[in-house]
C-alpha cells in the first residue's frame, strides 16, 4: 500500500472510527479512481437497488456473513452519495445522520419524550399509530394525492401498489370487506380475457394486466398479506418443482427439449403431490 495511505489498512476499532476510515476511502477514490470520479446520484442508482436486495436476499437465507457483507455495501452507498452531494455543497454525511436521528426522536415521543400522554403507547399497534399520527402531521400541507405520488417510483411494483392503496384507504376510499377486492378480481380477469382475444392489442392487454395485479394486491392487502412475499414463494416453488421434472427427465436418459408438455405435466403433479407427503 501507498506510504499515505498506509492508515487506511489498520482495522478501525470502534463505529465512530470505522465510519471515518470507510468515509476517507471515498473520498480518495474519488479523486483517483476514474470509476470513481465518473459516478453521480443517478448512475449510482441501480445499485442502490441491488445492494439493498442482495441485502435482503441475505436475511431470508440467514447467512449472517453475507449479511455482514451486503449491509456494508448499503452502507458504501449511503456514505457514496453523502460524499457525492457535500462535493457539491448540498449536504454532508453527519447531516444525514442528524437527519435521520432527528426524526427519530420525533417519531418516538413516547420514549424520548416526557410526555404523560403517551404513556400508554404501550402496544406495537399504539406505537405503529403513533408514528402514523406524527408523519401526517408533518405532511399536514401536502394532499392526499402528493401522498400517493410520494410513494417511491423505484420501489418494485406490488410494494408500491400496496403503499397507495394504503394511502388512499387512510381516507375511506376502499371496499367494506374482501368481497369488494374479490369480485373486482373476477371483473379484471374477464376484461383481460376479453382483450387478449383480440389481435395487435399489446397496449390495452397491458393495460388489463396491470389492472389485475393490481386488483390481486388489493385482495392481498385485506388477507394481511405481502404480495410480493406472496410471489416471490410462488416463484421458489415453481423453480423447486422444475428442478424435480428436470431431475426426473434426466434419471429416465432424457432431456427436458425432448419431452412433451403432457409429460412434463405429468411430472409436475407428481412433484406437487411429493411436497404434500
Amino acid at each position: 500500500m501507498k506510504k499515505e495511505y498506509e492508515h487506511l489498512a489498520e482495522t478501525a476499532q470502534t463505529s465512530e472510527t470505522a465510519i471515518v476510515r470507510l468515509k476517507d476511502i471515498i473520498s480518495i477514490l474519488r479523486r483517483e479512481c476514474p470509476w470513481d470520479r465518473k459516478q453521480t446520484h443517478d448512475t449510482l442508482r441501480q445499485c442502490m437497488i441491488e445492494e439493498a436486495y442482495e441485502t435482503v436476499e441475505a436475511i431470508e437465507t440467514k447467512d449472517r456473513e453475507n449479511l455482514k457483507e451486503e449491509l456494508g455495501d448499503v452502507l458504501l452507498q449511503v456514505v457514496f452519495h453523502s460524499n457525492l452531494a457535500e462535493e457539491k455543497g448540498d449536504f454532508n454525511l453527519t447531516d444525514v445522520i442528524n437527519t435521520e436521528c432527528e426524526k427519530m426522536i420525533r417519531r418516538h415521543p413516547h420514549v424520548f419524550l416526557d410526555e404523560t400522554s403517551n404513556n400508554n403507547v404501550k402496544s406495537i399497534d399504539k406505537v405503529l399509530e403513533k408514528w402514523e399520527n406524527i408523519k401526517a402531521e408533518e405532511k399536514k400541507d401536502t394532499n392526499r394525492t402528493d401522498r400517493l405520488e410520494s410513494v417511491p417510483k423505484a420501489l418494485p411494483a406490488l410494494i408500491r401498489a400496496a403503499k397507495v392503496q394504503k394511502r388512499a384507504a387512510d381516507v375511506g376510499f376502499d371496499w367494506d370487506d374482501i368481497s369488494g377486492a374479490l369480485d373486482k378480481i373476477k371483473e379484471e380477469t374477464d376484461e383481460m380475457i376479453e382483450a387478449s382475444s383480440k389481435e395487435g392489442n399489446s397496449e390495452h392487454i397491458k393495460e388489463e394486466l396491470g389492472d389485475l395485479l393490481f386488483s390481486v394486491v388489493n385482495a392481498s392487502r385485506f388477507l394481511k398479506v405481502d404480495a410480493e412475499e406472496a410471489l416471490n414463494f410462488a416463484t421458489k416453488k415453481f423453480i423447486r418443482r422444475f428442478a424435480y421434472i428436470e431431475r426426473e427427465s434426466l434419471a429416465c436418459g432424457r432431456c427436458l427439449e425432448d419431452m412433451s408438455l403432457a409429460e412434463m405435466d405429468e411430472l409436475w403433479e407428481k412433484a406437487k403431490k411429493s411436497e404434500n407427503l
